[in-house]
């Protein structure tokens, strides 16, 4: 064949899977063959690698590949979904027909003639060094590193676990209006575990640190804060108790606090709970449903953060979503499908797994916006209540808003001042009456460094969150009595 008319292939990273345009608008024309008024490809090649601490020793050490394409097919409400992890023509046009049973309509809607590139995304996670390109004894001094801090910090440690995660993702989305999107994202995790022992009591804790980023994101600052965050909340443990239960102020800290604003209020803003009309947020857009000084946005944008993403995996632009503005239910998390249902733009929320999901709306970095208080103004307002600082988990129904957290650190706060710290305290509430009970909000958000991974529907995706310190008016607080 002649140059001038060689079929130039714009298909960049999977290329060398054999993956050409020529395949791709075969599959999306089998995909749409049935009457079916939308189709994507969604192709991932994820390269993990996992290493593991413990007392010093290597105990474990894997890794991981993925490679494969989901297919979905969209009509009206219905979408038929179909993965493979062969690449093959053959492969690839079987699993489109497979999507393709959903769609049995009259209309006809043709695979594109040409794809265009999408080549403007912006740039939120940049690595010097790859991490295919960085090896198992680059990685091992910084796990006995932290291992022997952790040791040297406290005579009462007696264990230490140090989990050290990275992978590559790369992702190529094409879809039936033509679109051509690939993007790279790079993900790392550091997970400490402490366990102390005093006075015949065992005691543990762990924190973690995640970024989309490379080695660079592991500083000697970044680090030393890991180990002694976890040594300090180990530690404190042995000297803390429970507080009296009932109905009082409750103070969230800046940073992981944010888990509260995500289960209990962020799940329910997601557009599919709202059109299934399971969310109590259902009828609120345009209604008040805080204070005027709560501002609570997701946010794709943050550089290098865990929830950080380009572009959506639907090929949507990704940026800062506005829910709450001065008090005000503004909008919903939106995916291409509940946008079109709405009759708006998609909010660049549409997030998967992996190729073998299909992609719902989910968050990605979400937080509330720094208020009109200060830090030390909301404690002083509290006569007796608690403080809490670090959370482990919880439970919540998404769609009341019902939810339970345990706080695995915090201080009881008496006439104004953090007084003694505090141990196993369950949160007790409602999340919509939680966020109209936030009655101050100081000036100080802090996103969260660590490593949350949110699960809906089976998925998992990652994700950040962040919060200012803010009072809220009453909570109930399970403790003692």
């Amino acid at each position: 064949m002649s140059p001038s008319t060689a079929t130039v292939n714009r298909v960049g990273y999977f290329a060398r899977f054999g993956i050409d345009e020529g395949a791709i608008r075969a599959t999306l024309a089998t995909a749409l063959g049935r009457g079916a008024a939308f189709a994507d490809l969604y192709f991932q090649h994820r390269v993990s690698h996992s290493l593991g601490l413990e007392d010093g020793a290597v105990n474990r050490a894997s890794t991981g590949v993925e490679l494969g394409v989901g297919v979905r097919v969209v009509q009206g409400d219905q979408t038929g979904y179909g993965y493979t992890e062969d690449l093959s023509l053959t492969s690839l046009l079987r699993t489109a027909q497979t999507a393709a049973t959903v769609a049995l309509g009259v209309s006809h809607h043709a695979a594109p003639i040409a794809l265009h590139v999408a080549g403007d995304l912006p740039q939120r996670y940049r690595v010097g060094l790859p991490w295919p390109n960085v090896g198992v004894s680059d990685k091992l001094p910084l796990l006995t590193d932290v291992n022997a801090r952790v040791f040297a910090a406290d005579s009462r440690v007696c264990k230490v676990s140090v989990h050290f995660a990275d992978e590559t993702s790369v992702i190529l989305i094409a879809d039936s209006t033509g679109r051509l999107i690939e993007d790279t994202q790079p993900m790392t995790l550091l997970v400490l575990t402490c366990v102390a022992e005093h006075g015949g009591r065992r005691e543990s804790n762990h924190m973690s640190i995640a970024g989309r980023s490379d080695f660079s994101f592991y500083t000697p600052e970044r680090v030393a804060r890991l180990v002694q965050d976890t040594v300090h909340k180990t530690m404190i443990l042995f000297e803390s108790s429970q507080p009296p239960a009932g109905q009082m102020p409750v103070v969230l800290a800046a940073g992981s606090s944010g888990i509260l604003l995500h289960e209990a209020i962020g799940h329910g803003l997601e557009a599919d709970f709202n059109r299934k009309n399971v969310s109590i947020y259902s009828d609120r857009i345009g209604k008040s449903i805080a204070k005027p000084f709560v501002n609570i946005v997701d946010d794709a944008t943050p550089l290098h953060a865990r929830g950080a993403i380009n572009v959506d995996d639907e090929g949507n632009a990704a940026g800062c979503t506005h829910l709450v503005h001065e008090g005000v239910l503004e909008t919903y998390l939106h995916d291409a499908i509940s946008a079109r249902h709405y009759g708006v733009e998609p909010t660049g929320n549409g997030r998967r797994e992996s190729y073998c999901h299909a992609p719902m709306p989910r968050m990605r970095t979400t937080y509330m916006l720094p208020g009109p208080h200060a830090r030390d103004e909301i404690l002083a307002s509290v006569k007796k209540g608690i403080y809490c600082e670090n959370f482990a988990n919880g439970q919540v129904q998404i769609g009341a808003g019902d939810f339970t957290f345990y706080v695995k650190n915090g201080w009881l706060i008496e006439d104004g001042r953090l007084t003694r710290p505090i141990k196993d305290v369950n949160l007790i509430g409602n999340g919509p009456k939680v966020l109209e009970e936030i009655d101050m909000v100081a000036d100080d958000l802090a996103i969260d460094e660590g490593g949350w991974t949110c699960g809906k529907d089976g998925q998992s995706v990652p994700v950040s969150q962040g919060m200012p310190t803010v009072r809220v008016g009453s909570m109930t607080v399970g403790g003692r009595g």
